[in-house]
């Protein structure tokens, strides 16, 4: 095997046309995704002048959401409060299918409970228990962090020692402990209303999907209202509120002995791609690259047999699957050196010029951005491999080249551009190999939040790792198919 790998080498770097596509596809890699990156241009007009909001960041390090209502008091020691959640009501402002009136009703992640956070900033860890619209009784932690915890109306948090544990209880009497985590420090504690926009989609005129997210607001009714252990005054804060909001997104608290009335509109939780422009957007350049790849990875099998030297190749390996499988560790390995040296030069200098356009930039971790930057490189070199089982099933370039286009890069198109309805999108995405572009998402879906989670917004139906392996399995079966018809066919 190490002769033909030799041998194959040579026979790449020795052919100008194939070196020069395979830079062609670094330079339109990096050059398409780099002019992407300075073309998006963030401008905010307010009473200050081109002044953009800052994106709060949680203590995970996520871009997130956090606006709420919250009635709360000092928590500087030990303590606890427990309450009983007597009632949600609320208002959705015009939803389908007239959109002609403010209707009552609360949106399914609606929330009202108790919290534990820090302070009042934005994206300050926070521990709170809640009761929403249709999700049942659930335990909230530091924005990502979601867990059901039954139905109960009774909730409890208690801190004894730095030590915060949540509790439900469907009497008041016998308590199930639901969440238990360190939080030691000064911090307030307190009743919270939470209601994010009421989400829909539906199908635009020319096929593709159309958002709305309609102002939303929940009033949460509390009961039997007891604390221990906190100092000071009730007092009621709009955490995120912003000065001219509407009046439905404008909280409010009142108390008449140990019963609240909290109102209060938001969201705490995950901030999802409207967090800043995601990392992937510096990799646009990938999908233009990917059809010099597919040319190379064609013309590689192909242009022997146009000028009659496939015999040759043929004679030195009696075996034929060993020529394949040369031809695809060495364009595929090519393809991998230079799509990961054109991801490592995009997303930084992306990035820097994104940020220089006043553009937030969605945070992730260092091993997502690795993922994501080696996982580009790779999505070129299964592709180059598809490209090339493909020239060997067909023999003839034009053919080739065309399916590779149609099974990798057309679906991708027809779903992220939005001209076809977002279940037809999802389905392409699942079962051709363009599900591979997975691999670049970046921010994931968070099921506790409700959001246009469609691939026309950069969201796909399979996590990254799952959609990389369908276009594995595409060009793993075409390189076997190849290799079959070679064994069979006449050179």
């Amino acid at each position: 095997m190490i002769p033909l790998l030799r041998s194959e080498w040579t026979k790449f770097r020795t052919v100008r046309g194939w070196v020069a596509g395979s830079i062609a596809a670094v330079l339109l890699t990096v050059g398409v995704g780099l002019l992407g990156a300075a073309g998006t241009v963030r401008s905010c007009d307010g009473p200050q002048g081109d002044v953009c909001p800052v994106t709060p960041i949680g203590p995970g390090g996520q871009a997130v959401n956090d606006r709420f209502s919250y009635y709360h008091q000092a928590l500087p020691g030990d303590g606890s409060i427990t309450v009983r959640v007597a009632g949600l009501s609320g208002v959705i402002t015009y939803p389908p299918p007239d959109h002609d009136e403010i209707v009552a009703g609360v949106v399914p992640w609606a929330k009202v409970g108790l919290m534990v956070k820090r302070d009042l900033r934005q994206g300050s860890a926070y521990t709170a228990v809640m009761v929403t619209g249709e999700h049942g009784t659930r335990v909230q932690d530091d924005f990502v962090g979601d867990l059901a915890a039954g139905g109960d109306r009774w909730l409890r948090l208690t801190r004894t020692g730095g030590t915060l544990k949540g509790e439900s209880s469907p009497d008041g009497r016998s308590w199930d402990v639901i969440v238990e985590k360190p939080f030691p420090g000064p911090a307030l504690i307190g009743l919270f209303a939470a209601s994010p926009c009421d989400v829909t989609l539906s199908q635009g005129t020319l096929g593709g999907t159309i958002g709305a997210c309609r102002l939303t607001n929940v009033t949460g009714k509390f009961e039997d209202v007891a604390v221990e252990g906190a100092s000071g005054t009730w007092a009621h804060d709009d955490v995120g509120g912003e000065t001219g909001a509407p009046p439905l997104s404008v909280g409010s608290a009142r108390q008449w002995g140990s019963t609240v009335q909290l109102t209060g509109s938001g969201d705490v939780g995950p901030a999802g791609m409207e967090g800043g422009a995601v990392l992937e957007r510096t990799l646009t350049g990938a999908s233009i690259g990917l059809i010099a790849v597919i040319v190379v990875g064609v013309l590689y099998v192909t242009a022997e047999y146009r000028r009659g030297l496939i015999g040759a190749t043929l004679a030195a390996s009696p075996g034929r699957s060993g020529v394949l499988l040369a031809k695809a560790a060495v364009v595929g390995t090519v393809t991998f050196a230079g799509g990961l040296v054109a991801a490592a030069v995009a997303v930084p200098v992306g990035i820097r010029l994104m940020r220089d356009r006043n553009n937030d930039i969605a945070p992730v971790t260092a091993l997502t951005e690795v993922r994501v930057i080696v996982g580009t490189a790779a999505l070129l070199a299964v592709t180059a491999v598809l490209a090339l089982a493909l020239g060997a099933i067909f023999r003839r370039s034009a053919a080739a080249v065309i399916t590779a286009i149609v099974l990798v890069l057309l679906p991708q198109i027809l779903a992220t551009a939005s001209v076809i309805p977002s279940s037809a999108a999802e389905w392409l995405l699942r079962v051709t190999p363009a599900a591979g572009f997975a691999i670049q998402q970046s921010i994931p879906a968070y099921p506790q939040v409700e959001d246009y989670y469609i691939p026309a917004l950069g969201y796909y139906p399979l996590p990254p790792l799952g959609g990389f392996a369908v276009m594995c399995a595409y060009a793993a079966v075409a390189l076997a198919a190849a290799i079959v018809l070679l064994r069979r066919r006449d050179a």
